[in-house]
């Protein structure tokens, strides 16, 4: 049960506030709804069977409490001893982490038959929404009479964090996190309870749960049984524990029924989940930006870094186990903003998004009282982006830099640490402090070398080092002209050289003489370190300026957003930001192309179809051929298919974060998994359509029927009550 709590309101009293989450109550064209807003989304209207109480009643037990966030997917218990159900994707980290090649289990799949045979999911948390509160006025307050924009937005986080660290106080059993709902307007205090002890129960092989690779990714028609089963823990007492042997499966308040019956086309569907971000409320400017810098930039620079991964692999299976996970997401992210430009493009977007931004213009500038207040408002934004433009591909190469480059992350680390142990005064103190934090770091260290592969870090390294190097006029960075180098090749040369000659390169090495001790970690440096510490120091400027802006645009875009909803007479639906909300719609095909229709089924003879081309990444288990070929469908046949559904097509409004979201019908019962989105829906992220946004579930049919006839898991099906 999800409770609301204030400090002086409950939530949904903004509705006679501050009016953020006042919504029309016309069924909407797009929308993903806050839970204080279910009773103005016109459930009931679209063909809800149940009362929306069922779904979300402060202070009772409704279906939200069957929902959980999965570390940055979602999942739901699907039966009263903890099981949930979730993507094969948002388990592929914690299975990659336990393979190796004589237990592959990423690519062979695993079945625990029963509790003591279940995995610790490394790496995988779960958090359960507990209970929120508008802080908006808290927040608002005190930063009222701050003009200077770095000011301001420091201490709107600072408010941000000290206001989760007292309702922590208050209650230690749960985890606080503010969220801002609209930039610069309106903020939520959400209560987690979190679950740290995460087990693996059943995951379907990779030829089920991966079936059509990155060549069917984003794309239907699909055929991917991308599912999984995992299982949360706490202690004896009932607690938030860590993984331990004698901990017990958790006792959730609700759990969803699976109807093994699933659904029909232009049947009402829902779902509930914890969808990441969205940007729909920006300026024409932040579109802009992302179709000339942020999409193409990234895309290019993740394609580059799997194609050197892929090399670095192929010949060897613990090396592609252990790039696994960020291929896998690096392709994903590509071929997501790939699709994003293709939509900027195909939508006129930006185009779009200018004639809208100088209708607004026009309106503040014939309304005497807006223009007073906004009047320079839109010319302001204007200025912002001109300075964000300016300096656009230095701050890409900035954000990049660590995440790209494992051994400068570790160099941050190792660096940052030397200087919090070598500050202290005298000795004794220096070692105190070494000895209470090396396990610490240690541990972070670890979590950097799990995929760390000197091949690959090299070369990835050399591609940044020639990107810089030709970085020119504002976007230079001081760095590279103080070295004197040569050429790109002879900046790129520079930093292979460093890495080469690094201690940090092996994990041993590092862990037996740089950390042996803190006299050790005092006299040790090399030139990767050299190099981290002083790109860092211009970072570090280079980052404060950036705080600045993010303050003058958190001030931008709260008036923004509030001219807006004055101009066009409604109040918005706020940007997903990973907090709970539902979205609805219809079990629906739809036309992408002049000739060209799109069902919303897939059947396991299609995926055979698939197969029949002799591409790797359509491969699939024998088993299946044999059971489709011997009609051994069970009772889990879509009659007018005569065939087993695979996946389904709907038209509700998704994004990152919905992954492994329960889609539940009418009823309120699960009949599929929510996992993916078409290609010409990635552009959802900037601008949703009925007409082209649809998004992916794997069919619950197909996931008994895999369980049933194929991986003979049919203790899952027991548990669930099928």
């Amino acid at each position: 049960m999800i409770k609301l709590k204030s400090k002086h309101s409950l939530l949904c009293a903004m509705l006679l506030g501050i009016g953020a989450f006042n919504f029309s109550a016309s069924v909407p064209d797009e929308g993903m709804f806050p839970l204080s807003e279910l009773s103005r989304a016109g459930l009931k209207k679209a063909g809800l069977k149940i009362s929306e109480k069922d779904i979300y009643n402060p202070g009772e037990v409704g279906l939200v409490d069957a929902l959980v966030q999965v570390s940055g997917c979602t999942g739901s218990f699907v039966s009263p001893n903890g099981l949930i159900i979730t993507n094969h994707h948002c388990a592929f980290s914690a299975v990659q982490l336990v393979s190796s090649p004589e237990f592959n289990y990423l690519k062979n799949g695993f079945v625990a038959n029963n509790l003591e045979q279940e995995i610790e999911a490394k790496g995988l948390t779960i958090r359960i929404t507990d209970s929120y509160s508008d802080v908006s006025k808290d927040i608002l307050d005190a930063v009222a009479n701050i003009s200077d924009p770095s000011e301001r937005i420091n201490l709107i986080n600072k408010k941000r964090v000290e206001l989760a660290k007292q309702a922590e106080a208050e209650d230690p059993t749960i985890k606080a996190e503010v969220s801002e709902m609209f930039i610069g307007k309106s903020y939520v205090l959400f209560r987690y309870k979190t679950i740290e002890d995460v087990r693996l129960v059943y995951i379907p092989r990779q030829d089920i749960g991966e079936f059509g690779g990155e060549t069917d990714n984003w794309v239907w028609p699909r055929h991917t049984g991308d599912f999984s089963f995992l299982r949360a823990y706490v202690s004896p007492k009932g607690a938030s524990a860590k993984y331990a042997k004698e901990n017990v499966p958790y006792k959730p308040k609700k759990h969803l029924k699976i109807n093994p019956q699933g659904v029909n086309e232009n049947d009402f569907v829902f779902i509930l989940g914890y969808p990441g971000r969205t940007f729909r409320h920006r300026p024409a400017q932040y579109m802009d930006y992302q179709q000339k810098f942020l999409l193409p930039y990234t895309s290019e620079l993740y394609d580059f870094q799997n194609q050197e991964m892929y090399k670095a692999g192929k010949d060897n299976v613990a090396t592609e186990l252990a790039l696994a996970t960020r291929i896998k997401r690096n392709a994903n992210v590509m071929k997501n903003y790939r699709g994003k430009l293709k939509g900027l493009h195909n939508l006129s977007l930006v185009a779009g998004k200018q004639q809208e931004d100088q209708a607004l213009a026009q309106f503040i500038a014939s309304k005497p009282e807006l223009k007073a207040k906004y009047g320079t408002l839109m010319s302001d934004i204007d200025n912002h982006y001109k300075t964000v433009f300016q300096v656009a591909n230095k701050e890409l190469w900035f954000n990049n830099l660590y995440s790209s480059t494992t051994l400068l992350r570790v160099a941050n680390t190792i660096n940052g640490f030397k200087n919090v142990v070598f500050k202290q005064n005298g000795l004794k103190a220096q070692e105190e402090v070494f000895n209470l934090n090396i396990e610490q770091v240690k541990r972070q260290l670890d979590g950097f070398y799990e995929s760390y592969n000197a091949q690959v870090d090299q070369a990835i390294a050399q591609r940044m080092f020639q990107d810089a190097y030709q970085l020119q006029d504002e976007n230079r960075i001081a760095y590279f002209t103080k070295k004197g180098f040569l050429n790109k090749e002879d900046a790129g040369n520079y930093v292979i050289d460093a890495l080469q000659k690094s201690k940090l390169n092996s994990k041993e090495s590092l862990y037996n003489t740089v950390l042996k001790d803190f006299t050790s970690l005092k006299s040790y440096n090399d030139e990767l370190l050299s190099i981290q510490s002083t790109l860092g120091e211009e970072m570090d400027t280079f980052n404060t300026e950036q705080k600045r802006r993010e303050g003058v645009l958190n001030r931008l875009m709260g008036d923004y957003v509030a001219v807006k909803e004055i101009y066009q007479a409604k109040s918005f639906i706020p940007d997903a930001n990973s907090t709970l909300r539902l979205t609805f719609g219809n079990i629906k095909g739809y036309s992408p192309a002049d000739a060209t229709i799109m069902k919303p089924f897939t059947t396991v003879q299609g995926l055979i179809e698939k197969g029949n081309s002799g591409l790797p990444e359509f491969e699939y288990p024998e088993t299946i051929k044999n059971a489709w070929l011997a009609k051994n469908f069970g009772v889990y046949a879509k009659k007018e298919l005569n065939d087993v559904p695979v996946n389904i097509l709907y038209n509700m409004d998704t994004t990152g974060g919905n992954s492994g979201s329960p889609i539940m019908n009418a009823n309120g019962e699960l009949i599929g998994v929510n996992f993916d989105r078409s290609y010409d829906a990635t552009i959802n992220d900037f601008a949703w359509n009925e007409h082209y946004s649809r998004s992916i579930g794997v069919d619950i049919r197909y996931v008994l029927w895999i369980a049933d006839k194929i991986d003979n898991a049919k203790f899952i099906l027991k548990e669930m009550g099928i």
